[in-house]
């Protein structure tokens, strides 16, 4: 995903009493965030030295998979209607290409803290996006206003694609919360020629009446710019959006999800947006202005940086991003 003029917001103010978990939450990032100053001042890079080949965010064009819109997939991703599991080696980037249209379902829930919790991860982008421009050119309603279905998202410089980045991280992602219990749905898995649109992941989401979803993106943005962000909803009440019940706990969601990706990937937040935070809230995106449950998008780190491109490629940090997202969830979810 891109941010060539999206309308940044100030986190909005809490509009409830603070109670013991949320006093919990707010000193969660920032306590996750000195750990990861230690860290760096130490030494330590987050690199743990995987395939670390270098490889490739204006809102992309959708005839070219170089920049990614922050709307265009997930903002509105892929899954696996087949319930396959990721390849045993950390650098695979597994998808299949069936042609079926509906989301991904999750293995038999099992037992675990998490049983009887519904997760949907919505990977951005479709890696057939690019052979279907004019279908995701289409404008569809966000509420605010209208935005493509979709874009065929970002890519390093070698050309490693955003879209095979995010559903390799919702693969693993998958396996480890259904380890915890959970029922967990893709929105797609390269199982469709392209898309979803963004509306439809929105709805994918309501539909199954998820406990949380989470958008899989990684950024286009220029070099030297590093780090990972959360995106929380603004809020949002026009047309058919209205995303007042879900900022609060949104937040709470991206705030966990925040503070355990430091923790396990080792990488800071964003340097350039986000003051520093790791969270970013944003009013313009369909995926989550149509959403009526708790979501958010991470951005888990920029494809155009080199330095960052090297841990997006390597198959062991993604298992880490992987670990850290999904340890936010249930965090989240166990409340």
């Amino acid at each position: 995903m891109s941010y060539t003029g999206p309308d940044f917001d100030p986190p909005p103010s809490r509009r409830f009493r603070r109670g013991p978990l949320t006093v919990a939450l707010a000193a969660l990032v920032p306590g996750a965030l000195l750990g990861w100053a230690v860290y760096a001042a130490v030494g330590g890079s987050g690199d743990d030295g995987g395939d670390a080949s270098t490889s490739a965010g204006a809102s992309a064009s959708a005839s070219s998979p170089a920049p990614s819109s922050a709307d265009a997939s997930p903002q509105d991703g892929p899954d696996e209607s087949d319930g396959k599991k990721p390849s045993t080696s950390p650098d695979s980037a597994s998808g299949s290409a069936s042609a079926s249209s509906s989301p991904s379902a999750s293995a038999p829930a099992g037992t675990g803290p998490l049983k009887g919790k519904v997760v949907v991860i919505d990977p951005g982008h479709n890696p057939g996006n690019v052979r279907h421009t004019s279908e995701i050119n289409r404008q569809v309603d966000i509420g605010t206003n209208s935005k493509e279905c979709d874009t065929t998202g970002t890519s390093t410089n070698d050309g490693f694609s955003e879209a095979k980045f995010t559903l390799d991280v919702a693969h693993r992602m998958r396996a480890l919360l259904e380890e915890q219990g959970a029922t967990v749905k893709l929105t797609q898995d390269d199982d469709r020629p392209f898309g979803p649109c963004i509306d439809e992941r929105a709805r994918i989401g309501n539909k199954a009446k998820a406990d949380a979803v989470v958008s899989i993106h990684a950024d286009g943005s220029g070099t030297g710019n590093r780090g990972f962000h959360v995106i929380l909803p603004g809020p949002v009440n026009s047309g058919a959006a209205d995303t007042r019940a879900i900022v609060e706990p949104s937040r709470e969601l991206g705030e966990r999800i925040a503070g355990n990706f430091v923790r396990a990937t080792g990488n800071g937040p964003s340097n350039y947006v986000g003051g520093g935070t790791g969270l970013v809230t944003r009013k313009d995106l369909g995926g989550l202005n149509l959403s009526t449950v708790p979501k958010v998008f991470i951005e888990c780190g920029n494809m155009r940086d080199s330095k960052d491109a090297a841990l997006l490629t390597s198959g062991a940090w993604r298992q880490k991003a992987a670990r850290g997202i999904s340890e936010g969830i249930a965090s989240f979810l166990r409340g």
